[in-house]
């Protein structure tokens, strides 16, 4: 494994932002989306920044994202639109957060998610899946019109799971990692102050979404456990393309380690024949959720999948030098794992992020023709010209490095920046 801090020579584009705030865009992290044409659906989320340490202030209710909310980022208009109106059960998943999602043409589907729930009167994970009808739920928003027959829900324990990632290979849907957690957050664990119940999935959870006439159900399931390579949560789970130029699935580090509060650095590919450890590389400048865009260049067979900021336990100083940080601070740089063969690079890119954004965050592609149909940016179907790759929407805005532990009022905040995101293939 290699890492290259200046990579200037090292990569085949360049990266660059600019921001703009659409008026009646107040910010969100941890988000679902899906996308119809132009237009942007983001469901549940937060409005808040990073998660509070102390318990009666973390996840707070007050910052549930409650409302549907539709962009037009060529128009730069938003539109939104209340829950009420919804059955109970189906307003309070859609308002939780780290849900897992994954759109497929004109569906929408979302699993999981946590957040407060008054049925229960408690913070819960949702058992449930929900499964929406995105171009004619964007329609009745922007129309202020019934949005309920766009939206079904299915309750189902088994998709009881936050922080997860929610993806497909071939027919199949595929749940990976996460956690059930339910009760109120507590950093100093469930015997101290309010209790709480957590269990990683170790899992990667494999099912059919078979629908009939508005009704779905689940079919063909089966999990496959493994407590170490699958032991992950609030990671990176991206469409990848292996050395045959085959789909597959890669999961990008993730937390925690069972013995001490740090990031897993290794990679783990995943196939539809099954799973394995990527060997002999550990990733170092990217361990949380964040913004991503895999790239792809046929003719070369190179993967690249960039990182834009986020949290990491290592970043370079101004000096040059690679500092580790156990706290796992935000970071501003931009980084990059490329994959070639059976050789595997990371690297910095020369410019980094404005402030300490990514974390939390989406990159939503701006125009499918530069895409495969799972997602990667085609280096071949850009040419030699600059193209917009897409937007960086919301996430979490941070004012340092570590903030966890902050006694400031608002040291973060749901950023309201959206990143357009310009690429030259060079």
């Amino acid at each position: 494994m290699a890492v290259n801090i200046n990579a200037q020579s090292f990569y085949p584009f360049k990266i660059k932002l600019e921001p703009i705030i659409p008026e009646g865009f107040k910010g969100l992290q941890s988000y679902a989306w899906a996308k119809n044409g132009n237009k942007v659906l983001l469901i549940g989320g937060r409005t808040d920044g990073l998660h509070r340490r102390q318990p009666f202030a973390s996840f707070n209710k007050k910052y549930n994202n409650t409302e549907f909310i539709v962009l037009d980022l060529q128009q730069e208009k938003v539109w939104t639109k209340g829950m009420s109106g919804l059955p109970k059960a189906i307003a309070e998943q859609l308002q939780s957060t780290n849900m897992q999602f994954y759109q497929q043409e004109n569906q929408l589907v979302i699993a999981g998610g946590y957040g407060y729930s008054e049925t229960k009167g408690d913070h819960i994970t949702h058992p449930a899946l929900i499964n929406i009808r995105v171009k004619e739920l964007i329609e009745a928003i922007i129309s202020s019109s019934d949005i309920l027959p766009f939206i079904s829900q299915l309750a189902d324990e088994r998709m009881a799971v936050t922080g997860g990632r929610l993806n497909k290979l071939g027919d199949q849907f595929y749940l990976v990692g996460g956690q059930r957690f339910d009760g109120r957050y507590n950093p100093h664990g469930p015997d101290h102050g309010p209790g709480f119940f957590q269990q990683y999935t170790n899992q990667i959870r494999k099912f059919k979404l078979i629908e009939n006439g508005g009704n779905f159900r689940i079919e063909n399931y089966s999990g496959i456990t493994d407590s170490l390579l699958l032991h992950r949560r609030d990671y990176n789970l991206l469409a990848q393309v292996d050395a045959d130029g085959k789909d597959m699935l890669t999961i990008y580090s993730g937390v925690f380690q069972y013995a001490k509060n740090v990031p897993f650095t290794n990679l783990v590919d995943i196939t539809e024949s099954g799973y394995k450890e990527v060997a002999g590389f550990n990733q170092q400048f990217s361990h949380y959720h964040s913004a991503t865009l895999p790239v792809y260049n046929r003719k070369s067979k190179t993967l690249y999948t960039i990182f834009f900021g986020g949290i990491a336990q290592k970043y370079i100083d101004s000096l040059g030098k690679v500092i580790t940080d156990n706290d796992v601070p935000f970071v501003r740089h931009i980084s990059v794992v490329e994959r070639k063969e059976d050789a595997v690079t990371e690297y910095i890119l020369p410019d980094p992020m404005p402030g300490y954004f990514g974390a939390a965050a989406e990159f939503i592609p701006a125009d499918e023709k530069y895409y495969t149909t799972t997602g990667i940016l085609n280096l071949d179907k850009a040419g030699k010209k600059t193209i917009l790759a897409g937007y960086i929407i919301g996430g979490i805005d941070s004012r340092d490095k570590n903030i966890f532990w902050s006694n400031e009022a608002e040291p973060s905040r749901a950023s309201p920046v959206i990143w357009k995101v310009y690429l030259t293939v060079q």
